[in-house]
Parts: structure tokens; sequence; C-alpha cells
């Protein structure tokens, strides 16, 4: 039988100076802080908007955030405030609303703690069930302060530009060995320094794996600082219109500052010549070449798909021997009647019964009530739930339509039933329900296994362990979860700043 001969590949327009795989907040602010600098960038997504874990969809009347609606960043003050800086930088703004209380934890033992923005507050809360550890709760979250203070006094860019690191120590040279000096640290050495009381370390556990998913002893501190303190100090702001706004303002801004965007473009590959990147081919089969390549898919889908096995780097083979993929999340988008949730609920919520089950799969539940910061995102007399517990791909694999449906069916009610215990008669007053499952996230999110992104496979000294954004294929960069800091919208707006940073030099812009 004839082979049919291979489609001609089509090169499509001038070689710019960078492409952008994926329109993640990462690849988002990579792209648009380039694009400022006056650099041509094209940005490339598979789907129909951009955001990637940070995008939303419409239903019934519904506005549902992808993913977590706890959104750091958006401060007016100092130099953490990652996402209003990279909006400012082309030009955008986002209005935003102050959440008064970021987490209610409802936990194993009785423990119903909430995290008031106000810190002192906030201590008050803890210390009513630990009263006997009183200073060792202010002296272990005063040292979050610490490397947080570090943190905003500098501004945050490429940890692999001389010149910056230079600057930046010669003007706050405290500032950066207090930096330093917690690099190497995981959160549970520090905790331990200053808490003995089992119960109280098993609550600092839930704090860290609520947004690292490990906990404490494997989650570095420099992260932690930041979550811990920006908290109070910028607070968690949610923007107006949805967390899909984010995106949607930083591709209007890209685009004002004469950058570009293509959606439904796929990159099958990233190209190479003579060991260096240089362009990607798209599955349609178009062309674009560009002086640097940067790669917001996470590193198992970049070294593994995008790009020949046989010339994966040796130091990516190592960084896939210290991490594993976390595990993905089964996600249920609940439309449900007001009067269902009892006054006084807040927007943010952790349930987990038993301590022994924190990070096994529907062990520990998150919730997000984003309607009760913003009406609009919900049909009148109606409230969004968001909630969403960790699940792997491997029990999603391998099913009839009918087995799917079934399993995401029984899989639901366990959740909601759950639910039932801090929001009586939820599953009376549902009036729409979604669910998504691992193979969702890969699906829309373009993902590996739809995973949250890496996590350790032991314990680490703290960061040192993460990639940053150059890879050792030149003209390559990677950016977002993959790379140092790591995960959140805040952490990845980092490695964007960074990676932005990093390329600028190299293009000599």
């Amino acid at each position: 039988m004839e082979q049919k001969p291979s489609p001609p590949v089509r090169k499509v327009g001038q070689k710019l100076d960078a492409i952008v795989i994926g329109s993640g907040i990462g690849g988002l602010v990579t792209a648009t802080q380039l694009a400022a600098k006056g650099a041509k960038v094209l940005v490339l997504e598979s789907y129909l908007i951009p955001g990637g874990s940070s995008g939303y969809f419409e239903r019934q009347g519904y506005r549902f955030d992808v993913g977590a609606s706890m959104i750091f960043g958006f401060g007016r003050k100092g130099t953490t405030n990652l996402l209003t800086r990279a909006l400012e930088a082309v030009n955008m703004t986002l209005d935003t609303i102050p959440d008064p209380v970021q987490i209610h934890y409802h936990l194993p033992d009785g423990l119903d703690v909430k995290v008031d923005r106000n810190y002192e507050q906030f201590l008050q809360n803890i210390t009513t069930y630990f009263p006997h550890e009183q200073q060792g709760i202010r002296r272990f979250y005063d040292e979050c302060w610490q490397v947080f203070n570090c943190l905003n006094r500098i501004d945050l860019l490429s940890l692999e530009e001389p010149r910056y690191l230079f600057r930046v120590f010669s003007q706050h040279p405290l500032a950066c060995l207090g930096l330093a000096k917690y690099l190497p640290c995981n959160v549970g050495d520090i905790a331990r320094r200053y808490i003995k009381d089992p119960l109280l370390l098993k609550f600092i556990d839930i704090e860290c794996y609520c947004w690292s998913v490990v906990p404490a002893d494997m989650t570095p501190m420099i992260n932690a600082g930041m979550v811990f303190s920006d908290r109070h100090y910028g607070g968690v702001n949610y923007p107006q219109g949805g967390v899909g706004q984010i995106a949607q303002k930083l591709v209007q801004g890209l685009k004002e500052v004469g950058g570009e965007i293509k959606y439904q473009a796929r990159v099958k590959k990233i190209l190479t010549r003579r060991g260096k990147a240089v362009g990607v081919e798209l599955a349609n089969g178009n062309v674009y070449y560009a002086k640097g390549i940067v790669s917001n898919a996470t590193r198992w889908d970049t070294f593994n798909k995008l790009l020949p096995e046989n010339i994966k780097p040796t130091n990516e083979k190592k960084w896939q021997q210290r991490y594993k993929k976390s595990p993905s999340f089964l996600s249920l988008h609940i439309g449900v009647r007001a009067e269902v949730l009892p006054q006084g609920t807040h927007c943010h919520h952790i349930l987990l019964d038993d301590w022994n089950q924190m990070a096994d799969v529907g062990g520990t539940i998150f919730v997000s009530i984003p309607t009760l910061l913003d009406a609009n995102l919900a049909p009148a007399g109606y409230h969004i739930i968001h909630a969403f517990t960790p699940h792997w791909i491997s029990e999603w694999q391998g099913l009839s339509a009918k087995e799917y449906a079934i399993r995401k069916e029984k899989a639901a009610k366990r959740v909601i039933a759950r639910l039932e215990k801090i929001f009586p008669g939820l599953n009376a007053g549902l009036d729409y329900l979604s669910v998504g499952t691992p193979r969702t996230h890969r699906r829309f999110l373009g993902r590996e296994d739809g995973t949250y992104g890496p996590i350790p496979r032991r314990k680490l000294w703290g960061l040192l362990g993460m990639p940053l954004n150059r890879t050792a294929i030149p003209g390559l960069y990677c950016v977002g979860d993959s790379t140092f800091p790591g995960q959140g919208l805040n952490a990845v707006a980092f490695s964007g700043f960074a990676c932005a940073h990093r390329m600028g030099v190299d293009l000599g812009l």
C-alpha cells in the first residue's frame, strides 16, 4: 500500500523574539513583560480562552472559576503584589473585593479555626485552642513574617541574572542574606523549633497542604513566608467578574502593547536546530520561528512530549527523579439556592475528618464560594460552590462512558454528603452540578495526568531543588508551577517576571 506523503510544513510570518506555549498566568506574565519592553511576542493557546487553571466557564447563568478562588498578589503596596504589577505593566487594572477571612478550617479534634485578615485576630483564634503554645505560635508565624519582609523589600526578578543579583544585594544586603538563610529550609523544621504540641503541628501541616499539597516537612519556608504573611499584608482579594478576568485583562494589555495571541493553536513539537530551540510546529502543520521559546506547559509535557526523548537534558532527568506529579482533583461546580448557606458563611473552607487521611484521595475537601464576594457570578437568589478534592487519574482510566458517568455520580454524592455537615440542605438546594475529574483537567488544561504540579518525592532542601527558567537547551525557557518558586497564581506570576527578565537580557532588550 502506497504511503501518503506528509502535508507540507507551512512557515507563518516573520521571525519573532519570543513564542510562549500556553496562556496560563506564568506564560501571560512572561509575554506581557517582554512585549512591554518592545519584544515581538506570540502566545499560542490550545484552548478557546486564556488562563489555563485560572480560566472560567459559563453554564445556565453561572460563571465558574476553573481553579481556586483564593487569590494573592492584588495588594497595593510592597513588591509581592505581583498580579497588580503585571497588569500595570501593560496599563491594565482590575477591581478586586477584599476577603475578610481567608480560610475557615473544619478539622478533626474539634478545631474550627478562621484565618482572619487581621493578623492579631488570627493568632488569637489559634491560641484559643492552644493557650499553652501562645508564645510558640507567635514566634513561628513571626518568623514567617521575617521571610516575607525580606521578599517584600526587593524586586522579584530573575535569580539567573548576575547584574540583578549584584544590584539587589548592594541595595538590600540584609534582606538578601535573610532569604539565603531560608532557601534550604522547610516549614516543619522551623515550626518544631517553637511548637511541641503534636495537634498544633498537624494544624501547621494542613496550613501548608492546602496550597502546597504536601505537609510542612516538605514545604519550602520561602513559600510559606509569602503565603502565611501576605494573606494579612496585601490580603486575599477576589477579582470582580471572576478569576478569569485576570487572564482576559493580561491578554488585552498584551495586544495593546503589540503582542499577539492565537487560540486553538496546539503546539505539536518544539523545533531544534543544532541543539538550539528555534521554533514550534502546530498540530495543523503551521510553523513559527523565534529567538526564544517559552514553555508554560509542565516540565513533563515539555520534555516528554514536545521534545524528542533523545535530547532530554541530564538535569531534567535528575529533576524528574527528585520530583513527582502531585494528584489532580475531582471538582464539583455547584449552583445552589442562597438559603442553603448559613448566615455569616465565609468564602473559603477546608474540610478534613481524619488527620491520617489528609493527603489521601478524597481526604481533604477545598471549598470556594466566590458569590459571597461577587454576587454577579450567579443568578439572583443563588450561589456558586466550587468543591474539589485530590484524586489520581489512574482511578478514572479504562472506563466505559457509562462506568465513567456512574463513578462521577458516586464520587460527587460522597463529597456533597460531607459538605452537608457545614451546609445542611445542600443536596435539596442544588440547582446545577458539573463534575470534573483528572481526565477533565488533562483534556482542557493540557497537563499530564491533570496534575496540580510537582511535589518532592522525598524531603528536599527547601527551594534549592526547584529549577529556574533557563533550560540546558539554548533558546528554551520554562515558566509556571514547574519552576521556582512553585504553585499558586502569585508564585507563577513571580516565575513569569523572572523568565521575562532573563529573556530580556538574553535578547538585549
